[in-house]
């Protein structure tokens, strides 16, 4: 195994990278190049390699040349920074194997805009000669999404599809906060490159953009830089993670909780808790099942339910899970499911009032385009109300008094252009006693009675934060973080990437609103909360998690968010689920901590994770379905008092998972 050990790198943490675009590798790499010497490297063909400053530098010679490393690869994860000067010619070559004649085979990307008629960031199958010179380049055929092996293998070769006529392009409102910004290749000056090599997939991320790939031939060997053409190349911050090699941390489950295991399979990412039976105690759907209370060891179906392969596969059918009382009888709750794929739509589930069967389902919404969707009583209490996105719009749907199995009344709160994929949530936040709408892009405020408005009004605020290809979280948390009887917002900021922030309501002299960003964990180059840092953030809630009055933010990682594909940062990282405390601090940046505290370091989250007092003895407890199954926390906090729970805390947070 590749270790911090090995003498030509001596490296253990690694440097900020000082880019707007790029604040190191996304993955926890088992070294980092010091680029003191060359020391470890060897070269082929004409140019001139050197080491100093902390950056390797390569000047090319006629035809060019290769510094290749000494230690040989079949999968990794690859980063570096680089600037490639004055027309420079530069790119990596991977699984890199010596040919009969003294020259070379492997996989090559190119990293510059032009590579003699290679297109940039193109993958290829290359030989090279013992001068250095690549004297055939056969163009890899794209590939990727979200397979870790595309077969058959080798691919044929498929036909260009005709243009699509009349296809639908969205227009971006000007007034966004959150604007994908330029990722491209930005020719002398300094850039930013991910690799992820694995089983027959190159994965190249550049300047934090989104990832494209290409399929590549087997092989085991060294990487190698080259450099060409008239220009000059530098390399530095370079970070490598062998992923033959993939490490599991010991399960650990805080002593603050019992972990009651429903299920070991992957049905769903979605959960709800009600009583469905009407025997007084509450039960928890998950999946296809409802697992009834007080013990949730007997369950029935509500559809007939398969369970899904957790590292390949996604489960279509509960995507997110909801109680309440739709047809009009709370005493006998009914469900409503997402189903996700191939344009999510949601379904009720009618309760079947004590009958021993499966439950009698509807279709009520189709379209829904985000990956989260909550619940709310946007038009009063006793009115549940889904939000979503749809069809490009901020929306919310009811059911219909006259028929709640037919068609969901829909209502747009936004106009066409505003809707997000992810991020998502509810809650008052000008105090006039009306539920407001929040995404990543802003807050709508709910409109008064009796006003005539289509749309309600637009607040652009960016709780979100852009990173390959995505941003908005996930849940987001609508409550008072610091005390001052205003209502902030604490969110995720990319599902499918890094950081966790709460914003802090201020107001003017005249009322207006405004939001104050507070950082409580971003990747691996910032000072996080309590040192902890974890990736993909796809599935949230908010309770009152050691009974203090203040409400506190739950939040994981969503292992294997597509699959086992490796195109999400630190993908083999720990499913992780966490509790952040909210502590009120004057002393505090915005008057508050968030205080993270491990709950499980082998479950991680789904789409939401649901805090419930399910055996009423005053205490939160914490239901999640991911992956690896279905889940009770059974929260023993609030039962030991608070100073008992204080150092409980204190032991939970010190056992935290890497």
């Amino acid at each position: 195994m590749l270790r911090k050990h090995i003498a030509i790198f001596v490296a253990l943490a690694l440097a900020g990278a000082g880019l707007a675009f790029a604040s190191g590798p996304d993955f926890r790499p088992d070294i980092t190049l010091t680029a003191k010497n060359l020391k470890g490297w060897h070269t082929l063909g004409n140019a001139d390699w050197k080491a100093e400053n902390g950056e390797i530098a390569g000047k090319p010679g006629a035809g060019g040349g290769w510094l290749i490393l000494d230690k040989s690869y079949q999968d990794l994860q690859f980063y570096a920074e680089y600037k490639c000067t004055g027309g420079c010619v530069t790119g990596l070559l991977m699984r890199a194997e010596k040919t009969s004649d003294g020259g070379m085979k492997g996989v090559y990307v190119s990293l510059s805009d032009t590579t003699g008629g290679m297109e940039n960031l193109a993958g290829y199958d290359v030989t090279i000669d013992a001068q250095g010179k690549i004297v055939n380049a056969t163009r890899e055929e794209r590939g990727g999404g979200f397979e870790r092996v595309i077969s058959p293998w080798p691919p044929k070769p498929q036909p260009q599809s005709a243009p699509r006529a009349g296809r639908f392009r969205r227009e971006v409102p000007a007034d966004l906060p959150i604007h994908r910004p330029d990722t491209s290749y930005r020719p002398n000056e300094w850039n930013a490159v991910e690799f992820s090599f694995d089983a027959n997939v190159v994965r190249v991320n550049l300047n934090d953009g989104g990832q494209g790939g290409s399929l590549a031939a087997n092989g085991y060997g060294p990487i190698a830089l080259y450099i060409g053409g008239a220009g000059e190349v530098e390399y530095k911050n370079i970070a490598i993670q062998d992923l033959n090699f993939k490490t599991r941390e010991p399960s650990y489950t805080s002593p603050d909780f019992r972990k009651q295991t429903l299920t070991p399979f992957y049905y769903g990412w979605g959960q709800a808790a009600a009583d469905f039976n009407h025997d007084g105690h509450l039960d928890i759907a998950s999946g296809p099942f409802v697992y009834y209370g007080p013990d949730f060891r007997r369950r029935s179906e509500i559809w007939w339910g398969e369970a899904t392969d957790p590292t390949n596969d996604f489960s279509m059918d509960a995507h997110e899970e909801f109680a309440g009382a739709f047809t009009g009888h709370p005493e006998w709750p009914d469900l409503i499911t997402v189903k996700f794929g191939g344009g999510h739509c949601v379904y009720l589930y009618v309760n079947p009032r004590g009958e021993s069967r499966t439950w009698d389902k509807y279709p009520v919404v189709d379209n829904v385009s985000s990956e989260i969707s909550i619940t709310a009583d946007i038009d009063g209490p006793g009115k549940p109300a889904l939000v979503f996105t749809g069809d490009g719009y901020v929306r919310y749907a009811e059911p219909d008094p006259a028929d709640p199995t037919a068609p969901w009344i829909i209502h747009n709160v936004s106009q066409r252009g505003y809707a997000t994929s992810h991020g998502l949530g509810a809650g008052d936040f000008n105090g006039d006693g009306l539920i407001d709408i929040v995404t990543a892009y802003g807050w709508w405020e709910h409109p008064k009675p009796g006003s005539s408005d289509q749309t309600w009004k637009y607040h652009p605020v960016a709780f979100g934060q852009y990173s390959r290809g995505f941003y908005g979280g996930a849940v987001m948390g609508v409550y008072d973080v610091n005390g001052d009887g205003l209502n902030d917002v604490v969110t995720s900021l990319a599902a499918h990437a890094w950081g966790l922030a709460w914003f802090e309501q201020k107001r003017d002299a005249q009322g207006n609103i405004s939001f104050v960003k507070h950082m409580v964990m971003d990747d691996f180059s910032t000072k996080n909360a309590g040192g902890v840092t974890f990736s993909e953030l796809h599935g949230s809630g908010v309770g009152d998690i050691n009974g203090d009055g203040i409400p506190d933010f739950l939040v994981g990682k969503r292992w294997y968010s597509h699959l086992d594909s490796g195109i999400d940062p630190y993908t083999f990282g720990p499913p992780v689920l966490y509790w952040y405390e909210t502590v009120r601090d004057p002393k505090a940046p915005g008057g508050a901590r968030l205080v993270p505290h491990l709950i499980d370091n082998a479950s991680g989250v789904g789409n939401t994770v649901l805090a419930v007092d399910l055996n009423h003895d005053g205490a939160m407890d914490v239901v999640t379905s991911t992956r690896f199954g279905a889940f009770i926390f059974w929260n023993k906090l609030h039962a030991k008092g608070h100073a008992h729970a204080a150092r409980g805390i204190r032991h939970s947070a010190a056992r935290r998972a890497p």
